[in-house]
C-alpha cells in the first residue's frame, strides 16, 4: 500500500522561464531529498513541470522538501516491476537520482543500484514512461568499488528493458549545500593553518548541481532524444589538492601555510576505522569506498553533452563563482569538521564518568551521605547513574540514536545540577568547579545534537 503525504494538487498555473517547456510534464524524482534529488526537484518545479519525491523517511522529507507531494517507499525493498507499476502511474518521467556509497546498516547498493533499478525500467517501459537515470562518471563492471560496479549493473538493466531512457553520468557534484563527498572537501578546508590531504595529485572532474539540473529536464522533456549514455563533466579535470584550495578560496579561509600529505599506511587506517563506524550506522566520507574512488580519480568524456547541446558543463572555476560562500558556509563547514571531535568527547566524558562511578562507588557515595543520605540508598543512587552514563556513551556511538543520546546527556545533567543543588549545594563552592562544568557539557550536547542532522 502506498502511502502519500501533501496530496493536495500542484497549482495548475506555473510561470515557466522562457526556456522552459510548452507542456509541464508529471514528473517523479526517486531521492528526491538526497543532495542531487532535492536540487533536481526544486529546478524541475521552478520550470514549470509538476513534480513529485520518493523516499523512505516521511520525517526528512517533510522538512527538505514540504511543499511537494510525497510517496513513502524504501527502493530496496521495490524489486519487482509489478511494486513500481503503481509508483510510477500517473507520471510522464521518473528521475532515479537515489543512490548510497557504501553497503551499510541502512544502505544495501546491490539492491538499490541494480536490482531495484531493473525492476523500474521494466515499468517504466511497460507505462511507457521515460526514465532519466542519474548514474555517475567511469561507472564499469570492472571497476574497484562495489558503487560503480552496481551502478553499471543499473545502467545495463536500463538498456536491456529497452523503452524510453536517458542515463547521465555526472562527475563531482557541487552543490550550495554538502553531503558526502562535498562535505569531506569542505571539512578538509576548513582545518586552520595546514592543510592535510591524502591522495593529492589524483584527478577530478566537477559538474555544478545547476548544471546537472539542466541536464535532467534536457531529458526530461526529450530535448536529449533518447538511449543516450551522456557523461557530466568539466573540459578540463583539477588535481584534488587543487578543488581544496579553491574550496578554501571560496569560503573566505586563509591559504594553507603547509599542506601535509597523508601516507598512504594512515589512509587506510583511517577508512579502516570509518568502514567500523559504519556498522554503527555513520556514512562518514571517509569510508574506503571513498578513498579508493578518489585513488581511482572522476573522470569522463565531455565531447557527447557538448555535441548535444552546443554548451560545455561549467568549470571547477564557474561553479564555484556561480554560488558565492555564505557565513552559513563557513560556520557549516567548521562544524562538519569539529562534529566528530564533539562526538567523540562526548563519548569518552561519559564512559569515563560511568566507569569511575562503579569503580569509586565508596568515594562516590561518600558525597551523599555527607549530605545526610543512608548509605545503601546512597551507593544504589550512584550505580544507577554510572549504568546510566554507560549506557548513554554507547548509544552516542549509534548513528541513528547519536541525536536523541546528545538530548538526553542534556537532560540527565540538569537533572544532576538540580539534585546536586538541593542535597549538595556546597559543591558549588568546589575550587575544582565539579557543578560549574556540567553546564559547558549541557550546551556541548545541545550543540552536537544539532551538528547531528544529517539534512
Amino acid at each position: 500500500m502506498l502511502r502519500r503525504l501533501d496530496p493536495r494538487s500542484e497549482p495548475k498555473t506555473v510561470n515557466a522561464p522562457a526556456s522552459g517547456p510548452a507542456e509541464p510534464r508529471r514528473v517523479l524524482v526517486l531521492g528526491a531529498y538526497g543532495l542531487i534529488g532535492s536540487g533536481v526537484a526544486r529546478h524541475l518545479r521552478a520550470a514549470g513541470h509538476h513534480v513529485s519525491g520518493l523516499g523512505r523517511s516521511d520525517a526528512t522529507a517533510r522538512r527538505v522538501l514540504p511543499h511537494t507531494r510525497w510517496i513513502i517507499r524504501d527502493m530496496a525493498t521495490l524489486l519487482a516491476a509489478a511494486d513500481w507499476l503503481p509508483v510510477v502511474e500517473g507520471h510522464d518521467t521518473v528521475v532515479n537520482c537515489a543512490g548510497a556509497l557504501q553497503d551499510g546498516p541502512r544502505d544495501q547498493l546491490q539492491a538499490i543500484h541494480a536490482d531495484a533499478v531493473a525492476a523500474l525500467a521494466e515499468a517504466c517501459r511497460q507505462k511507457s514512461v521515460r526514465l532519466v537515470q542519474i548514474s555517475a562518471a567511469g561507472v564499469s563492471d570492472q571497476a574497484s568499488t562495489s558503487f560503480f560496479r552496481t551502478k553499471a549493473a543499473g545502467d545495463a538493466a536500463i538498456r536491456a528493458a529497452g523503452g524510453d531512457f536517458t542515463i547521465l553520468r555526472p562527475g563531482l557534484v557541487l552543490a550550495p549545500t554538502a553531503y558526502g563527498g562535498t562535505t569531506l572537501l569542505r571539512m578538509l578546508a576548513a582545518f586552520p593553518a595546514v592543510q592535510p590531504i591524502a591522495l593529492p595529485d589524483t584527478l577530478l572532474r566537477t559538474v555544478s548541481l545547476s548544471d546537472l539540473a539542466l541536464a535532467v529536464e534536457k531529458a526530461a522533456t526529450g530535448e536529449l532524444g533518447t538511449g543516450e549514455t551522456i557523461d557530466l563533466v568539466e573540459e578540463r579535470p583539477h588535481t584534488l589538492s587543487a578543488i581544496v584550495a579553491g574550496m578554501r578560496k571560496w569560503l573566505g579561509f586563509a591559504p594553507a601555510r603547509l599542506q601535509i600529505t597523508m601516507p598512504p599506511a594512515v589512509t587506510r587506517l583511517v577508512s579502516s576505522g570509518a568502514d567500523a563506524l559504519g556498522l554503527l550506522g555513520w556514512r562518514s566520507p571517509l569510508r574506503s569506498t571513498a578513498i579508493a574512488v578518489m585513488q581511482d580519480g572522476v573522470d569522463g568524456e565531455p565531447a557527447r553533452w557538448r555535441a548535444l547541446t552546443g554548451r560545455a558543463v561549467s568549470s571547477f572555476e564557474q561553479t564555484l563563482a556561480s554560488m558565492p560562500a555564505r557565513s552559513e558556509d563557513r560556520i557549516a563547514a567548521r562544524m562538519a569538521l569539529a562534529m566528530p571531535f564533539a562526538v567523540a568527547a562526548l563519548f569518552i566524558l561519559w564512559a569515563v564518568s560511568g566507569v569511575v562511578g562503579f569503580l569509586r562507588v565508596d568515594a562516590a557515595s561518600g558525597v551523599l551521605t555527607a549530605g545526610g543520605w543512608p548509605d545503601g540508598l546512597a551507593r544504589a543512587s550512584v550505580l544507577f547513574w554510572s549504568a546510566v552514563d554507560i549506557a548513554l556513551a554507547m548509544l552516542i556511538l549509534i548513528r541513528r540514536y547519536a541525536a536523541r543520546a546528545c538530548l538526553a546527556m542534556a537532560g540527565v545533567s540538569l537533572v544532576y545540577l538540580a539534585a546536586a543543588s538541593l542535597f549538595t549545594p556546597w559543591l558549588w563552592a568546589d575550587p575544582l568547579g565539579s557543578l560549574v562544568k556540567i553546564v559547558p557539557i549541557i550546551v556541548l550536547a545541545l550543540v552536537t545534537s544539532a551538528m547531528l542532522q544529517e539534512r
